[in-house]
């Protein structure tokens, strides 16, 4: 038996891996091979062994190479944490009114910035971050379930753009993921692959969260590495954002159990507080009564705190509402409980999940490995979201753009529980757009309009104990989420590589900095940065910004619409502010300086083209041709009662287009469970036996739900058909059930879901995984089907 130290292991451990790749007869690429170890290519080339090895055993001799040190000394750990879908107004670090510890510990240890942005919408920023580079730039225009077929659009970011744990995994680090990836096609998220797009396959040795924009809390369609798993079924206390925070602590106790010395590196992206906003009912209730003067008065008082904190310079102007959103005034009164309940949600979401942030930092303490840490804490991956639009229980309603008032949404909750069932699995509830502009106080717009701060401006704090010290003032230094990864090389002393994997590298697109944690006042040395999302585009030139809001309008998707149908880019109006002196964008100098706007509308498509952000507005694609949303290339499916976690986006379009429907099963006497089903409470179809009865059962986003229920199946095997047409996006369907060749059931669904019912939920046969579709069995979940399903075919009806 042999007994090695640490040290040791290492050596032996590095050249196994070396002295295998050699005998494998797998040869690094010929650069790797004449390259310096400088970190210009990666992997570094492998160690030769320093022993002799002659013909005869006894005249060799067998030594180990050094391992390569190739970090500075004391290279700290880092934790990226990214929350999801809160603005500038909201924490009250920042003169916001919601509490936040965490942030607001952290702040007190390390630096604030207020000049920090981001691109406006969830993966594209989550893409610039990881990799240093502008979104487009990597492919990732829009978010991975809109990806179209232009090159800054597809939603895969390419080798060439290596992340910055692919990198710092080269260089020793361990690295890991938890919580919200989004960053992957939604058509590769399946059992079978392809897997080359996935978290691990982009330097995260460790995986654990979801692959999706967004999930529910209670039941959340989760993956471990390459592989789906599921959470309790039936643990009241569950939380998501909870676990990731067990899940995470469980990973630093391995870390610290195996290999100690390295450092790591997490990225830590909770969903919180993206849509649905679900959270226990206590931390909602911490809030009850505190928004009930609106979000106008929210705005106003949220001002006031940031000019008495310093948060935003003392010219700073208030901007006006835009005069397409609602005021407070015109809420009625009866529709103010339901208002004010689903912020109060919204705001203990968010408390929530900064303490679950604090839980984790808490961890690395109690373990000794908070003082080497380095945290980058970002408050939101762009502004808050204004997609609830009038108050949503249903938030795809907007993805989908179907038509709905605030009356028929109340009415439809109260069939479920009333305001008692928001916040719950029930709904994929979100609070009222007023809301969302109020979080992004003093800003214009919301997330989705990277014309506007209030799309783009993200609170940041970063913290190193011992290395930032905290002089109480924040950066305004105008920066970007590209800017992180350099940051990080700096602080290393890495250079981003040439070459990573054989794969020429990118250019990285973000300027460190590192130059303002001991300088709050340090003269900026960012000077340019694009953006562009939907249309919704600007440019930062030197303390200049010259912008246009853009066609689409967050709060307003039906309107949106139907000005997409004419826009033309090219006819778009500028706008222009000098950021020195107008911090908020309250003053547009267009008019007053045309020569200046004009050179920067040059310089905009200029760098939009560099950047393959060609065609402007491509985001919007999918909005005029929903026809065209990314899916599956088969036309027809054979399935097995073992078919569970097909991604919604891969499975067949049943609910959605024209099918045809076929299962063969053996029924018992009074059978019940689920045959099949995709989506989950928000929206979904599902057909099910309950006591004997064959149900099908469509919810529209809640708002709406359809039936058609058969005579009891007596005992035996049948073939049930089920045969649906839809005859365009959108439109009504017809659907006729037949048990054993005989019509047996038929409804009408009135409307129909066009893109998607949810962004994570699954198509299952036997059971209906994660959030139920229907409430029948939601108690019974996943309400496995008590019968043999021996197949299901399924093909699109032409």
């Amino acid at each position: 038996m042999f007994v090695f130290d640490k040290v040791t292991s290492r050596r032996f451990l590095s050249a196994v891996f070396s002295a295998t790749v050699a005998l494998a007869g797998v040869a690094p690429p010929a650069s790797a091979q004449t390259v310096a170890s400088d970190g210009s290519v990666l992997p570094f080339p492998p160690q030769p062994m320093k022993g002799v090895a002659k013909p005869r055993l006894q005249d060799s001799t067998m030594e180990w190479p050094a391992t390569p040190e190739r970090l500075p000394a004391g290279a700290p750990n880092i934790l990226i944490v990214l929350l999801d879908d809160v603005g500038f107004g909201v924490s009250e670090a920042f003169g916001g009114e919601v509490r936040t510890p965490t942030l607001s510990r952290l702040a007190s240890e390390g630096i604030s910035f207020t000049g920090f942005n981001t691109t406006s919408i969830c993966s594209p920023s989550r893409a610039a971050l990881l990799t240093g580079r502008n979104h487009t730039r990597v492919g990732s225009g829009t978010i991975a379930e809109r990806a179209v077929a232009f090159d800054g659009y597809t939603g895969v970011i390419p080798k060439t753009a290596a992340t910055v744990a692919e990198v710092l995994k080269n260089y020793g680090y361990h690295t890991s993921a938890f919580g919200k990836w989004h960053n992957t096609p939604a058509t590769e998220t399946t059992a079978i692959g392809p897997k080359d797009h996935w978290p691990n396959a982009y330097g995260f040795e460790y995986f654990y969260g979801f692959l999706g924009g967004e999930t529910s809390q209670w039941e959340p369609r989760l993956t471990e590495n390459y592989d789906a798993v599921e959470p309790p079924h039936d643990d009241p206390k569950y939380h998501l954002t909870e676990d990731m925070v067990d899940k995470a602590l469980k990973w630093l106790d391995d870390y610290r159990a195996y290999d100690p010395d390295k450092p790591f590196l997490m990225y830590w992206a909770p969903g919180g507080a993206h849509g649905p906003h679900h959270v226990f009912p206590e931390w909602a209730d911490k809030y009850k009564g505190k928004f009930n003067s609106g979000w106008d008065a929210y705005r106003e008082r949220t001002y006031k705190r940031q000019l008495d904190m310093r948060v935003i310079p003392a010219n700073t102007k208030l901007t006006e509402r835009d005069p397409t959103m609602a005021s407070w005034d015109s809420i009625p009164e009866s529709q103010r409980p339901f208002q004010e309940r689903l912020m109060e949600i919204f705001a203990g979401f968010v408390e929530h999940t900064d303490v679950q942030v604090g839980r984790l930092i808490d961890g690395m303490e109690s373990r000794g490995l908070k003082d080497n840490t380095l945290v980058f804490y970002i408050f939101g991956d762009n502004g808050s979201s204004a997609e609830g639009q009038q108050g949503s229980i249903s938030e795809l309603l907007a993805q989908n753009n179907i038509e709905n008032t605030v009356e028929e949404q109340m009415a439809a909750l109260d069939k479920i529980g009333g305001l008692d069932a928001l916040g719950t699995g029930k709904t994929d509830n979100m609070y009222h757009a007023g809301w969302a502009w109020a979080g992004g106080t003093p800003f214009k717009g919301t997330k989705l309009m990277a014309g506007y701060f209030g799309g783009t401006r993200n609170p940041m704090v970063v913290s190193w104990p011992g290395h930032i010290k905290h002089d109480g003032k924040f950066r305004q230094q105008f920066h970007h989420v590209v800017d992180i990864a350099p940051t990080i090389y700096e602080i290393l002393g890495i250079k981003a590589p040439k070459s990573v994997n054989g794969y020429e590298q990118l250019p990285i697109d973000g300027t460190s900095l590192a130059y303002t944690f001991a300088n709050a006042d340090a003269a900026p040395q960012k000077l340019e940065q694009f953006f562009d999302n939907n249309g919704s585009r600007g440019l930062y030139l030197d303390g200049w910004f010259a912008d246009v809001p853009g066609p689409f309008t967050p709060w307003d998707t039906p309107g949106s619409a139907k000005r997409l149908a004419s826009w033309d880019s090219a006819k778009d109006e500028w706008e222009l502010y000098d950021l020195k002196t107008d911090f908020s964008q309250a003053e547009n100098l267009a008019a007053a300086n045309p020569g200046k706007l004009a050179e920067m509308k040059k310089r905009f498509l200029d760098v939009a083209e560099e950047n393959k952000d060609f065609p402007i507005g491509a985001g919007n694609w999918l909005r005029l041709h929903p026809e065209d949303r990314i899916k599956s290339s088969y036309d027809k499916w054979t399935f097995s009662h073992t078919t569970r976690r097909m991604p919604e986006f891969a499975a067949p379009g049943v609910g959605r287009e024209s099918t045809d429907v076929r299962i063969d099963a053996e029924f018992g006497e009074n059978a019940n469970g689920v045959l099949y089903a995709v989506g989950g409470a928000g929206g979904g179809l599902s057909v099910y036996m309950q006591d004997g009865e064959l149900v099908y059962e469509y919810n529209m986003m809640i708002i709406e739900n359809y039936q058609a229920r058969t005579d009891k199946i007596p005992a035996g095997k049948h073939r049930i058909e089920i045969s649906t047409a839809i005859p365009k996006p959108a439109g009504p369907a017809e659907v006729v059930i037949t048990v054993d060749g005989k019509e047996a059931a038929k409804t009408t669904v009135r409307r129909t879901v066009p893109a998607a019912f949810t962004a994570t939920e699954s198509f299952d046969v036997g059971a209906d995984l994660g959030s139920p579709v229907s409430q029948a069995y939601a108690d019974k979940r996943p309400f496995a089907f008590d019968g043999k399903i021996g197949r299901v075919d399924i093909e699109l009806a032409k």
